[in-house]
């Protein structure tokens, strides 16, 4: 089981998720160009247009660390007195799924798109970098 403790502070940035190109004959490529591949996160905690947030990062790992950021914040929120919080994987996915939306862009320099991709694409991604992570 993955874990992780909280020390870090985020800022959470705005828009909506209606703007990506897709090319179905670009949607595959290695693991290598994805996580390296210029990302742009799109956040709507509640169902009001106006919570709609937008964040970039430099690579698809950065994109993922922040989300882990984003739920860090959240948790630092609701336990202000903590020094310290500590939270598994499982929470953290809680927490995505209850977001009205939660996706990404993730540009591929060989067709110059940005690709589009989910939740549970992202899941696939973060589960991914805390297994590495947990490995070290």
């Amino acid at each position: 089981m993955c874990s992780r403790s909280v020390s870090l502070p985020v800022s959470i940035f705005a828009s909506s998720q209606k703007c990506a190109i897709f090319d179905k004959q670009h949607r595959t490529c290695s693991l290598r160009q994805i996580f390296s591949s210029h990302t742009i996160l799109l956040v709507q905690p509640s169902t009001r247009p106006d919570t709609r947030t937008y964040s970039d990062y430099e690579s698809l790992n950065e994109c993922l660390e922040g989300i882990c950021k984003i739920y860090e914040e959240h948790l630092k929120r609701q336990n202000p007195e903590s020094p310290s919080i500590t939270y598994d994987i499982s929470q953290l996915f809680d927490f995505i799924d209850q977001l009205t939306d939660l996706s990404c862009l993730v540009f591929q320099k060989n067709s110059g798109l940005y690709i589009p991709h989910n939740k549970d694409w992202l899941k696939e991604k973060i589960y991914v970098m805390l297994r590495k992570q947990a490995g070290r």
